[in-house]
């Protein structure tokens, strides 16, 4: 049953602890400005062929792996297994609670999550989509020989 959890769950638990607890920054949920300067705060640098400095926070990292997970929840959708459907009502509520977050919680209304919501969006999109189509191939109509 754990493959029915959507993997967008882990990048949006990730910036819940980072922004309500102040793990990266000071303080704990202060707003969204301190979100955001918790975010972007730097954790480590890598410099560049160029001889800039690419500058790498936890914003960065929780968009990178929410990246990552978002690809393989895309081919997760792709499954014609009954546990999809659990999958689907389970990005759907993951797609209200980010939401919710996003528009009531000062910590939450940054670019990071906005862009984490969008994905969670695209999730529950691809999800039923998907399921449609692949039920309307499964549906014929009378278009072959009788």
């Amino acid at each position: 049953m754990l493959i029915a959890l959507p993997l967008l769950v882990i990048p949006v638990v990730l910036y819940n602890i980072v922004v309500l607890t102040g793990v990266v920054g000071n303080g704990a949920g202060a707003g969204a400005l301190a979100a955001d300067a918790t975010l972007r705060e730097a954790m480590f640098s890598i410099p560049m062929a160029s001889g800039a400095s690419w500058t790498v926070g936890a914003g960065d990292l929780i968009l990178f792996l929410s990246l990552i997970l978002l690809f393989f929840e895309l081919l997760k959708s792709t499954s014609s297994q009954k546990v999809a459907i659990i999958n689907h009502a389970l990005s759907m509520i993951l797609f209200v609670v980010c939401l919710v977050e996003f528009l009531l919680i000062p910590g939450f209304a940054t670019s990071t999550f906005f862009l984490i919501v969008t994905m969670v969006m695209l999730d529950v999109l691809a999800g039923f989509i998907v399921t449609i189509i692949a039920s309307r191939k499964d549906l014929d109509f009378g278009h072959g020989s009788h």
